[in-house]
């Protein structure tokens, strides 16, 4: 959504006077204003907001990133620098304004490294402007778990204000953005490329039908099917600017763990606006017909919704 041509909603430009004030209350010596959690389904505008903010606030120490992209940086600081609080240090820098997009925690290990990141912006009084598609009390939602991180989502209620974004209209929905990410197509059939090609991804070999000139062709199952992470992904994400995705099915009929990969790899390709095509065995609508199975299934959809419709083809 490209925000000088859309305008505001009442709930976008609710926000969007909230990030100002908060730009205006730091100033260019950034005084700790108080922060801001954003939360609203998916599509609503909330990154966009974010990113104007980000962009006009008026100091040079701050730092903006995909909540996939700092975690994978994090963990891989921590066998570095040799502790989580040595590995943020490195990433923040002398940051006074940090920005987290799409902001989740579903398991515990994720709950652990919020929770002492958490602590250690707190302390350094770094303001925190964050998206997500959840209200604070609903992270970390498996109710056998979410007891844990209560004291956490307090701590973020302390330091935190909190506005929704969720106007009636998703804006994926609207079409039009004919670059990077949604430069790709919706297809479904084959796209016909038979070749095979190892690619290296988390220590161990994956089978692809295409790999070259920036470009990666992949089933499915091949990238999805094997125990790989989001920062596996950002790697990869790195070599290929443009990514086709073959044979992908009804997420209904594949474990959830599959589906919880795809949902990275979208989040991945979306954020670094890379061009993706998906060849389906189903339409759109039916792709993702059990919602509730996976975390955020729902946002990888509407993120879809923005490829275009290809032209049919037959499964070989």
């Amino acid at each position: 959504m490209d925000a000088t041509e859309i305008v505001l909603d009442p709930d976008q430009r609710l926000v969007a006077d909230r990030l100002a004030a908060i730009a205006a209350r730091g100033g260019k010596r950034w005084q700790h204003p108080r922060g801001l959690y954003v939360h609203g389904g998916p599509g609503r505008g909330k990154t966009m907001l974010m990113n104007r903010f980000f962009d006009s606030a008026p100091t040079e120490r701050k730092r903006r990133y995909h909540f996939h992209r700092f975690f994978a940086q994090l963990n891989a600081g921590i066998h570095t620098h040799g502790s989580i609080d040595a590995s943020a240090e490195a990433l923040l820098g002398n940051a006074r304004l940090l920005c987290f997009d799409e902001f989740h925690v579903h398991d515990s290990g994720d709950a652990r490294l919020v929770a002492r990141l958490l602590d250690l912006l707190f302390a350094r009084r770094i303001t925190l402007v964050v998206t997500s598609n959840y209200p604070p009390e609903e992270l970390l939602p498996n109710p056998y778990l979410h007891a844990m991180f209560v004291p956490t989502i307090e701590r973020i209620l302390e330091h935190l204000d909190v506005v929704s974004v969720n106007g009636p209209l998703d804006y994926r929905t609207l079409g039009g953005r004919r670059i990077g990410f949604g430069a790709g197509r919706y297809v479904i059939g084959d796209p016909g490329v038979t070749d095979r090609v190892d690619v290296p991804i988390a220590h161990r070999l994956m089978h692809a039908r295409a790999a070259g000139s920036g470009a990666l062709t992949v089933d499915f199952a091949e990238l999805c099917g094997i125990p790989v992470s989001a920062a596996d992904f950002l790697e990869l994400a790195a070599e290929f600017r443009r990514w086709t995705v073959c044979r992908v099915p009804a997420m209904d009929t594949v474990a959830p763990d599959w589906v919880m990969r795809f949902v990275n790899l979208v989040d991945v390709l979306y954020d670094a606006d890379l061009e993706l095509s998906v060849y389906a065995e189903v339409p759109l609508p039916e792709l993702g017909a059990e919602l509730g199975r996976v975390p955020d299934l729902y946002r990888t959809l509407s993120r879809l919704g923005e490829l275009r419709v290809g032209e049919a083809a037959v499964i070989g």
